[in-house]
């Protein structure tokens, strides 16, 4: 008898740290909605499938949705072909703008690219993904001229 009631009380004892170790806190910081909160219409910059040399240019836009001015701080790709410019003034709440990023088209192959953006909201940067494929400019085959000789029109 005293044998069970041991084991019974090592379970119930064992029961009570698991549940407490798993159980949330009540007291639990909510996340704050004060300062400046940046929001991206997409963490995605497509670029889709171009060719060699197209247009090396494209816009990921964001809006404040905070109570308090953003100040994007810093704007940097994983590498140097692909390079982000970002607004230097704060953006006010409410407004939108946009960060322009601009990948060296040149460069043939698979795109796979990050811009990390820090701003004055603390925590984490943002990162965006810079996804797409470049292929080889088809070359355009010249017409060959219409022969005098095989009676035209």
């Amino acid at each position: 008898m005293k044998n069970i009631s041991l084991i019974l009380l090592m379970i119930f004892s064992f029961s009570v740290v698991n549940y407490a170790q798993t159980t949330p806190a009540v007291d639990q910081v909510e996340e704050s909605t004060d300062g400046p909160i940046m929001t991206f219409e997409s963490l995605n910059c497509d670029y889709g499938e171009i060719e060699q040399n197209a247009e090396r240019d494209r816009f990921v836009k964001f809006t404040n949705t905070g109570t308090e001015p953003l100040v994007i701080t810093n704007a940097r790709g994983s590498c140097g072909c692909t390079v982000p410019l970002w607004p230097k003034e704060p953006i006010m709440p409410g407004e939108t703008n946009e960060i322009k990023i601009s990948y060296a088209t040149n460069r043939l192959g698979k795109i796979n690219k990050t811009v990390t953006i820090t701003t004055n909201e603390g925590g984490k940067p943002h990162v965006i993904k810079v996804l797409g494929n470049v292929s080889k400019k088809e070359e355009a085959v010249p017409e060959a001229p219409k022969s005098i000789l095989g009676g035209g029109n």
